[in-house]
């Protein structure tokens, strides 16, 4: 049959987003579904907001970060409110909002900082996620009261750093990027009020990090620093002069973008790209995160060995809100993919099998455990911040950009996307990618409506095939997008097979595995033998014969595989090696139970073999 072609893959850049479409809903189903369900029932729903609030009654701190807690919350809880629509989740947001807002003070602080140390430490931080959170809650209510407060709070800072000519990038911690994030919010404000004071500040703040002995993180970016090389080791560490702390970093650039969309200035787009590549290409392991003790330090040639706090949630979820925000501006597939394998990984295995509490650290071996306890509250920063990540997956899965309709996650979705104020489509995914790597996308207008499909292929993709009611498409390669622009009719159906393999990847004599967007990892549940045991992973062509559990062969686990070894260093040369296989399950289910006992591992050690030619071994 004669191919049909449909304009060609984006395999650069979309158009800009536009405003023709509009995702009036959207579900996930499938594993996925079921964990963003779990986080909002059991993390977000069940939190104690007054607790959260209380701090800001009693302003006495020097030191401490407990105001970005009920920021964060109420971010992950309006963002959890525009998913699920529930009423009682919008009912605590409105009224943790305004319990909020009742500690303000005429001169417009909130916060719960002594007068003598405001500006200090985390107090302009923690002045941050209030605005954000306000804000949020602005959005979804029109509330204009909550805008006044966050009005009234930015003005205040500005009295204050004007009165103790202070400047902010010298200010706090870490080169004053933690106070510097405020850029964020600042910019948000100009957005609504279009007030050119918040233009003017949100400028300053950026003379102030551009400064010699400050971030610079543009002119650091540009001239391609590394991010874990972007200021002198200091072994303090918890201080002033540590440039590489990861969170805050992207924190800053975030809000970066969003100055340069309203100013279209280009140069704060390419010090963000700049920046995304060095952590992409320096940082990110494996699973889609990095850092150890929240900091840039060259990780990826590292991530084989145990590092100490290593893959902070809340690292996670910034790299994901950070490659999302580039996405939308850009278009390229290279933050889908980055986004993709940083959700399906690190960010599902952040949470706790019962969907009740999100870890501070996810190791790639050991096991998982409650976080410390931060600002002498009974929660810390990941805890607060880990729901915002879950939330954002479905704006990531289904979207649109300009007039195209974009699916870039193949899990079960179902979405309603207004075409115009007469016609709605409704757009049905039924894919279970990571264990047969198809999926169907069904296309089901009110009325035959024209407009454009955009379909990832994700760049793991080995063969990819697509077909529109069964006539094929030509996919001219992976690492972008299919446009299918036509007139599309009520069940028409595109089906897409992305000749997804199991692989090996080898790094510093060690071994792991994958498969798509998917990584596997050993866990003792399984009573299969020890998981620190050496092995060789038996490949042919590159690719491991693993077989491929439909059902998971383990209660605990989402997916596992059955991977073909010759295990320790006797392999077949004795009958006591034990089974010719291993089970691994994928890495968000690994020791998602807690347990010291669930000791799991990704990066396996790799039996040398002389027997090989040296390049191989």
């Amino acid at each position: 049959m004669k191919k049909a072609i449909y304009l060609l893959i984006a395999a650069i850049a979309m158009p800009l987003l536009g405003h023709a479409l509009n995702v009036e809903s959207i579900k996930l189903g499938g594993h996925i579904g079921k964990r963003i369900d779990d986080c909002i029932a059991n993390i977000t729903k069940k939190a104690d907001t007054e607790y959260l609030i209380e701090p800001f009654r009693h302003r006495e701190e020097r030191k401490y970060w407990q105001t970005e807690f009920i920021g964060k919350w109420m971010l992950g809880a309006v963002a959890g409110y525009e998913y699920s629509h529930d009423k009682e989740l919008y009912d605590m947001i409105a009224s943790a909002a305004k319990s909020l807002m009742a500690t303000q003070t005429p001169d417009g602080y909130i916060g719960n900082y002594s007068n003598d140390a405001r500006l200090t430490n985390w107090d302009i931080w923690g002045r941050k996620y209030t605005s954000l959170g306000l804000m949020a809650y602005y959005r979804i209510s029109g509330d204009k009261s909550a805008l006044d407060a966050v009005c009234r709070l930015i003005d205040h800072l500005l009295v204050e750093i004007e009165q103790k000519n202070a400047d902010i990038a010298g200010t706090g911690l870490y080169y004053g990027m933690a106070s510097c994030s405020i850029l964020e919010p600042v910019v948000y404000l100009y957005k609504y009020t279009n007030n050119p004071a918040y233009l003017d500040f949100a400028k300053s703040i950026i003379n102030s990090i551009e400064k010699d002995g400050h971030a610079q993180l543009i002119a650091k970016a540009l001239a391609d620093v590394p991010v874990w090389n972007r200021s002198a080791h200091d072994p303090k560490w918890w201080v002033f002069a540590n440039g590489q702390k990861a969170y805050e970093m992207m924190s800053c650039y975030k809000g970066m973008l969003e100055l340069g969309e309203v100013t279209a200035d280009p140069i704060y787009l390419e010090a963000a790209e700049h920046t995304a590549a060095s952590i992409r290409n320096d940082e990110i392991n494996i699973t889609g995160s990095g850092a150890s003790l929240e900091c840039w330090y060259n990780g990826k040639i590292y991530q084989t060995l145990p590092a100490r706090r290593t893959m902070e949630t809340c690292v996670t979820f910034t790299y994901i809100q950070f490659c999302q925000r580039l996405w939308e501006l850009t278009g390229s597939n290279v933050y889908v993919d980055e986004l993709e394998r940083t959700i399906y990984n690190a960010m599902l295995g952040a949470l706790k099998d019962d969907g009740s509490i999100m870890t501070q650290y996810s190791p790639l071996e050991g096991y998982h455990a409650t976080g410390e306890r931060h600002c002498n509250m009974d929660i810390n920063c990941c805890e607060a911040n880990g729901p915002r990540g879950f939330a954002m997956i479905p704006k990531v899965a289904l979207t649109t950009r300009n007039d195209a309709v974009v699916v870039n996650l193949y899990t079960p979705i179902e979405a309603t996307i207004a075409l115009d104020k007469k016609n709605k489509v409704n757009i049905k995914v039924d894919a279970n990618v990571p264990v047969s790597g198809k999926a169907t996308v069904s296309v089901n207008p009110a009325k035959a409506a024209a407009f454009k499909l955009a379909l990832r292929i994700p760049s793991w993709a080995d063969n990819a095939e697509a077909s529109v009611n069964g006539e094929p498409v030509e996919v001219m390669h992976r690492g972008g997008y299919i446009y299918l622009n036509r007139t599309w009719r009520a069940s028409d159906v595109v089906e897409l097979n992305f000749g997804i393999s199991t692989k090996v990847v080898r790094q510093n004599n060690c071994q792991a595995i994958v498969r798509g967007p998917m990584v596997f990892a050993r866990d003792a549940r399984f009573g299969d033998g020890d998981v620190d045991e050496t092995l060789a992973i038996e490949t042919k062509n590159g690719v491991v014969e693993a077989i491929i559990n439909e059902q998971p062969s383990a209660p605990f686990a989402w997916i596992t595989i059955e991977v073909p070894v010759e295990r320790g260093t006797y392999g077949e040369a004795t009958k006591d090696s034990g089974p010719k296989t291993v089970k691994m399950c994928d890495f968000s289910s690994a020791g998602n139970d807690w347990k010291m006992s669930s000791r799991y591992r990704v990066w396996l050690p790799r039996t040398f073999n002389v027997m090989l030619p040296p390049a191989e071994r």
